[in-house]
């Protein structure tokens, strides 16, 4: 039967309007199910750990190796430490620590070994501004007849002012977080430490005859504990302690004045120790003992004490540093440069005492790089014992960082990459070449690097370097006014050897 078209048309008009219908009512659903989506959400459990806030943090420091020193976790590879109000607050995996924690600032870890910042046991920081002013010397010649009489004749606190801003960006430079000084106005250390933003332990230091900053061991010891009052609650980064200078500068009741204005104080004590023959003959010559047995038998070490040097200790005195907890700071550099003698460092560590590193002064260094002293220390042992075994690349790592950190006292709070720590840590470059190939982190870090590779330096969370662009120091006005004091005492130098009659 044929259909008419009349009725064709009214078949697809009824067709338009079930359409029409039909689409009303799938928005009519459609509505009503968005408002009840809103009123009433379900959401997966996946849903809620995207969602999931981040913690804010101040800063993450990103590396290939995370090298925290801590014995539980030595490495971790493609590593993060999140860090808020200069403390550490979590260190792990970067996958980890980015899925918990976020931060304005991130420094990024591709080609980077980040690690606790150095900590240089023994310096006299300001002795920068005489660098390699007196060389090929003995410990004594060096001494007497060239540093004590150009420290009396140049150093005042502008000098001292200009030499630790020197000696701060040097080791900032070369990543160093920590150190410990010993040298004259010490106020003046403190201001410079304060400003750029390092932390140190600052001596004062007490010598028996006329110094830059006081007349005696008296004037000194006074003038220190002065110091230690101004200081001693003012920055959490700064330490004021004594410094008496040695057994050979002041003698037996002097050194027992110190240990009680100390203990009074509240504060530890560094001194150089057991450095050469000459101190071991003079102790023996004065009081029938040898240093260490002559201090020990005073009451010396009873305060907190940092040893600088112990190049000489006999096996009687070893035990005692164990016992009284003295920590003692090798200084591989200066000893081998002076000839004092190569420490042994071996027979310490195995015996309990608790070892350090350091630079000692630029003058008898020349410089402040503490790569450079993990490297003499491990190899100057290795020779002294005939046995290459011997101060292991973690060993001596430890001894720059948390072993250092014990050996100063600090290591409840520095050392080590652990949570609840303040955040002192570097990043360390692998771009250059001599990092290729690298099949163990710690034995490269100790064999092969150097203080340029240091990239980027945190102390208490704050950024000192960055990417080695200095951030805290203003190194074109240090470079140009160490240079015009370095002029003028250079010019000093030559007039008075103008002066002196040439040897027939």
């Amino acid at each position: 039967m044929t259909t008419s078209p009349r009725h064709k048309r009214s078949k697809v008009i009824w067709v338009e309007v079930a359409l029409v219908l039909i689409l009303c009512l799938y928005l009519q659903s459609g509505l009503a199910g968005d408002q009840t989506a809103h009123a009433n959400p379900i959401v997966t459990i996946e849903d809620q750990s995207t969602q999931q806030q981040l913690i804010t943090v101040d800063l993450i420091v990103n590396g290939d190796y995370l090298v925290t020193m801590e014995p539980d976790s030595p490495v971790i590879t493609n590593g993060a430490v999140a860090i808020k109000d200069g403390v550490i607050i979590a260190v792990g995996l970067a996958s980890e620590i980015s899925g918990q924690y976020s931060s304005k600032q991130v420094l990024a870890g591709d080609q980077r070994i980040v690690m606790p910042g150095l900590i240089n046991g023994h310096s006299h920081a300001a002795m920068t501004l005489l660098r390699g002013v007196a060389e090929d010397l003995t410990l004594m010649d060096w001494l007497n007849n060239f540093i004590f009489p150009a420290e009396v004749e140049f150093v005042d606190a502008d000098f001292v002012r200009i030499g630790a801003e020197l000696a701060c960006w040097e080791m900032i430079r070369g990543g160093t977080t920590t150190f410990v000084d010993m040298y004259y106005f010490p106020d003046e250390t403190a201001k410079v430490v304060e400003r750029c933003g390092m932390r140190a332990m600052i001596a004062t230091t007490v010598i028996d005859q006329p110094s830059p900053d006081a007349k005696n061991a008296a004037d000194a010891i006074q003038n220190g504990l002065a110091y230690i009052e101004r200081w001693k609650e003012k920055n959490s980064r700064i330490t004021p302690i004594f410094g008496p200078h040695a057994s050979y500068t002041l003698n037996a009741e002097q050194l027992k004045t110190v240990h009680d204005a100390a203990k009074k104080a509240g504060v530890g004590v560094t001194m150089h120790m057991s450095e050469s023959p000459f101190e071991l003959e003079y102790s023996q010559n004065t009081y029938g003992k040898t240093s260490i047995e002559m201090l020990d038998s005073i009451g010396f070490l009873d305060p907190p004490v940092i040893a600088a040097h112990v190049v000489w200790p006999t096996a009687v005195e070893i035990p005692i540093l164990v016992k009284r907890k003295v920590g003692v700071i090798n200084n591989p550099t200066s000893n081998m440069k002076i000839a004092s003698g190569i420490a042994p460092i071996v027979d310490m560590l195995d015996a309990g005492v608790r070892v350090g590193l350091g630079t000692d002064g630029a003058a008898s260094n020349n410089d402040l790089d503490m790569w450079e002293e993990m490297r003499l220390a491990a190899l100057s042992q290795k020779v002294a014992k005939m046995d290459p075994k011997v101060l292991p690349a973690r060993t001596v790592l430890n001894m720059a960082t948390l072993g250092g950190a014990q050996a100063i006292g600090l290591d409840k709070s520095i050392g080590s990459l652990r949570v609840g720590k303040r955040a002192d840590l570097i990043q360390v470059s692998t771009e250059d070449v001599h990092f290729v190939p690298m099949y163990d982190v710690i034995s490269h870090l100790i064999y092969v690097a150097d203080e340029q590779d240091v990239a980027s330096v945190i102390v208490d969370g704050r950024i000192l370097m960055r990417d080695h662009d200095m951030l805290t120091i203003d190194t074109e006005r240090v470079r140009s006014e160490a240079n015009a004091l370095a002029a003028r005492i250079q010019k000093a130098l030559y007039e008075r050897q103008a002066t002196i009659p040439e040897k027939q």
